[in-house]
This record gives C-alpha cells, sequence and structure tokens, in this order.
C-alpha cells in the first residue's frame, strides 16, 4: 500500500458544476487529501498543462474527468490523461453519457455557426467571419482549439473504467466515489471494470410516491408548470413525463423530493440498452386519447404530440451514447 495516491481532475466541455460538486463536500474533500495527493486540477490549483506532459505514463493512479468531448483540446486532454493515468473515471453525465451538451448533435458544427455568427438576430456580421484555428495577428500566431463536428462522451475517445452519474454527482454519489478511491489506496478489490458508481436498478424501484400509473392512464400530457402537483402521486398518473422508470437510481430522489419529475441525468439503469429509445417505446403504450371508439390516427396520439420537446425531454442527457448518436444529413 503506498502512502498516498496520486490524483488528477479534469474539466473539459462543461459547465464547471462538476468541479464544484467536489468542492461542496466540504470538509469531507479532506476524506481524498488524506489518501491522495491531487496534483493536477486546473480549475482548482495553478497547475499547467505542460507539467501533466511532462508526467511518467500511469504515473497518476485514478482521473476524476468531467465533460464531453467537443473540440481538439479536449481530445488532446482526454488521450493524454488515459496515458498518464491507471484508472479513468467518466464522472458526472457529461462525460458519462455526453450530458446536456449533446443535445447539440441534433444539429452540426455548420449549423452552430451559422446561427453563433451569422443568422442569429442579434448578431452583425457582414463578412460572414467564422473562428478561425489559427490566425497571424501582427506577427503573433494565435489559437484556437478545433470545433468538431459533434459531441462525444468520453468512452467514445478514450478506454474508461468507471462512471460517476449525474448532472453534477450529488453527495452521496461522490462519497461512493471517495470509496473507490480508497479501495485503490488499500490495494482492495475494486468493482468489476466499466461499472456505474450508483443503483443497478430505476429509480421507480424506490419511488417515494404512491405506485398507481396504468396503462392507457395518461389521457393527457401537461408541463410541470401548469398545472398543482400533487407531491404524493405518480408524475405519469397527473399527466407529467417522468423519466424515472428509464433512469438508473441512485441520486436520492432529489428532483422527486422537491416536486419536480425526473430529467434522466443518471443515464439507463443496468438492463437498459437505450435510455430514450426505450422511454419512447413505453410511453407510446401508456398514453392514451381518452377515447375507447376508433378515432383517426392523428386524434390518438393528440397527447403524444403535447410533448413540446421529445429529444430534449428522452434525450437530455444521452444523446451522444444513444444508438442513433447525431443528426445525419443526405452525402454524410
Amino acid at each position: 500500500m503506498k502512502d498516498k495516491l496520486t490524483m488528477a481532475v479534469n474539466w473539459a466541455g462543461a459547465c464547471g458544476g462538476c468541479d464544484v460538486s467536489i468542492l461542496d463536500i466540504e470538509d469531507k474533500i479532506f476524506s481524498i487529501t488524506k489518501i491522495a495527493d491531487i496534483i493536477y486540477w486546473p480549475v482548482a490549483m495553478d497547475f499547467k498543462r505542460k507539467d501533466l506532459a511532462a508526467l511518467e505514463p500511469d504515473s497518476i493512479d485514478i482521473t476524476l474527468f468531467n465533460g464531453m468531448i467537443r473540440n481538439s483540446e479536449h481530445l488532446e486532454d482526454a488521450k493524454l490523461l488515459r496515458e498518464k493515468s491507471k484508472v479513468m473515471v467518466a464522472f458526472g453525465s457529461c462525460a458519462h453519457l455526453g450530458g446536456i451538451p449533446g443535445m447539440a448533435n441534433f444539429t452540426d458544427r455548420q449549423g452552430i455557426f451559422d446561427v453563433s455568427y451569422i443568422t442569429s438576430p442579434s448578431t452583425g456580421n457582414p463578412d460572414g467571419t467564422l473562428p478561425l484555428t489559427r490566425v497571424d495577428a501582427g506577427g503573433r500566431d494565435l489559437t484556437l482549439p478545433e470545433f468538431h463536428d459533434q459531441v462525444r462522451a468520453l468512452d467514445r475517445v478514450v478506454d474508461v473504467d468507471y462512471y460517476v452519474p449525474g448532472c453534477p454527482p450529488p453527495f452521496n454519489v461522490i462519497m461512493k466515489t471517495i470509496e473507490v478511491v480508497s479501495a485503490v489506496h488499500e490495494g482492495e478489490e475494486l468493482p468489476a471494470k466499466g461499472s456505474v458508481i450508483a443503483d443497478r436498478n430505476a429509480l421507480c424501484g424506490d419511488c417515494p410516491r404512491k405506485d398507481t400509473v396504468r396503462p392507457g392512464l395518461m389521457e393527457n400530457v401537461v408541463r410541470p408548470h401548469e398545472k398543482m402537483i400533487d407531491p404524493d402521486t405518480c408524475f405519469l398518473e397527473q399527466g407529467i413525463i417522468c423519466m424515472g422508470p428509464f433512469t438508473r437510481g441512485g441520486c436520492g430522489h432529489l428532483c422527486i423530493e422537491a416536486n419536480m419529475p425526473c430529467r434522466g441525468c443518471f443515464g439507463p439503469a443496468e438492463k437498459q440498452y437505450d435510455q430514450g429509445t426505450e422511454a419512447l417505446s413505453a410511453f407510446g403504450s401508456v398514453v392514451s386519447a381518452g377515447r375507447d371508439d376508433y378515432v383517426p390516427r392523428g386524434e390518438m396520439l393528440r397527447p403524444v404530440n403535447k410533448v413540446k420537446d421529445p429529444l430534449g425531454t428522452f434525450y437530455r442527457f444521452s444523446l451522444p451514447s444513444a444508438i442513433i448518436n447525431r443528426n445525419m444529413k443526405e452525402g454524410k
């Protein structure tokens, strides 16, 4: 057993919430620093990329990598940290599944640039100037990372040992992650490679609300702000789409306890393959038109059509990891 491990934390394409969630464990962070020296965490300490590059392969015992892969810098960081790390952990929804930024896969690089720099009403760019990866600015060579055509989860570009879900990972899951770090330190048996540090079953399995939903019961679909929500009754029975049946448990029901439906940030449960596809299939079977007699197809599907944003509802966190994980255009 080592006196101390070496550990790295890296922020790629993400909002920063995962880094903040580590700081949010307050004095429990000393549970980490007691057994590990953090030798690379640029957002929290003055570490330089050149210092990381100078390290020997496998010189970092464990890396918590948060954020999706959106540009060339993220990809370089992922490959560099994989080379330097014995254990690579995808930390948070973006690294795990692609996360909310992964919704950008509904379009492509050109579509994003068009809206951001040319067609938006507030943009004044008559020459159609777009970002360049390299430009000569008065004799100075300035560079930007290359913006990729799609968002990818961490395991789409490097080998990943473990996954920590959540947007961001909640306190209890971070504490379980610390247990894994402790197991590395103590030389104990680790979870099987590829394990997700959360429950195996769906969130619905131990939901505190009444299990009252029945097939065909959803006669209407409403958004949470459109009605007074009964805090004791299943969201589905109230016509509110909840991703609990299709999402791994272990979050502590934080959204449910706040009287808001699950949005799916923990990703699919162990025996589910594609979170969004299973949700779409299931909701198609439980949403009713409210009538038993024959009605035209469009009428029968009307409640389903009230889902304002199907892609954002069913694939909010997992599009880059889905079976069909990006918008495909003719010729591509």
